[in-house]
């Protein structure tokens, strides 16, 4: 009967466990402010774990976050060595080694532009004037097609913008890419010299989404499937727009949420 006993209780204890066990979910984050940070002190927060944890399903996932620069961020998701990442613009290519999670977070009316110094004389006044400029771009970073496929560029990768900004200040690049709205903003709270800067004329202006991705495996699991409801919960409550306006983001257009 003892022997009954123990092996029931076993059982349940087994069960218990198993009911009670969470889905790990790895998240890679950059160091990008205002959007996302990794402390001196290893800590890490941004807008991506906010989405993550405000989903219903955050009460069964146990979350592990891991700090990465941006280009080892997206080989680590494609590699299937983190689960999910943050701010990255959908692509044909990219769409080959990951899985995008609808709707986009990051809705930007802005411009790519090309920051130069503001002693220099140096003029780009259309697209050609690119050409034997030292241009430095954030390494694995997507801008727009005609730019990303030019192999004629002189394109200098970086892993930041921060290091992009200073190397530009050190003469070592003519010119820095990037988009408009959310350089502005990450230079005034990382106190850059934006002073000592000046955009060029020349600038490319489309809508700019940027998503929340998952590696293949994980986007198959039972936990990027809740993952990819959650984020469409979020979008259809208004939850979302709640979420990202701290970050100084616009509300998520009407048009990318899809009403039950």
């Amino acid at each position: 009967m003892g022997l009954m006993l123990n092996v029931v209780l076993f059982v349940l204890l087994l069960l218990s466990s198993t009911l009670c066990a969470k889905h790990k979910v790895v998240i890679g984050v950059d160091h990008a402010p205002p959007y996302s940070y990794v402390e001196d002190d290893g800590q890490i927060k941004g807008l991506i774990v906010d989405i993550i944890r405000a989903m219903p399903v955050a009460q069964e996932l146990e979350i592990e976050t891991v700090a990465c620069p941006f280009s080892r961020c997206v080989k680590m998701i494609a590699q299937g060595e983190i689960d999910i990442m943050g701010g990255l613009i959908n692509t044909k290519e990219r769409q080959k080694v990951m899985a995008f999670v609808e709707p986009p977070y990051m809705v930007l009316e802005s411009s790519f532009v090309f920051y130069k110094q503001a002693s220099s004389s140096l003029e780009v006044n259309n697209y050609e004037d690119l050409y034997n400029k030292r241009i430095a771009v954030i390494r694995s970073g997507v801008f727009f097609p005609r730019f990303d496929e030019d192999r004629e560029l002189n394109k200098v990768p970086v892993n930041t913008e921060k290091i992009a900004i200073d190397l530009l200040l050190k003469d070592r690049v003519d010119l820095v890419i990037a988009v408009e709205e959310t350089a502005d903003h990450s230079m005034s709270i990382l106190n850059q010299p934006s002073h000592q800067l000046e955009k060029v004329r020349y600038r490319f202006t489309k809508k700019i989404y940027g998503n929340m991705a998952m590696s293949l495996k994980f986007s198959n699991s039972s936990a990027g499937h809740k993952i990819r409801q959650g984020m469409e919960i979020l979008a259809n409550s208004h939850r979302l727009s709640m979420l990202v306006a701290p970050y100084n983001l616009p509300p998520i257009p009407s048009d990318l949420v899809s009403h039950p």
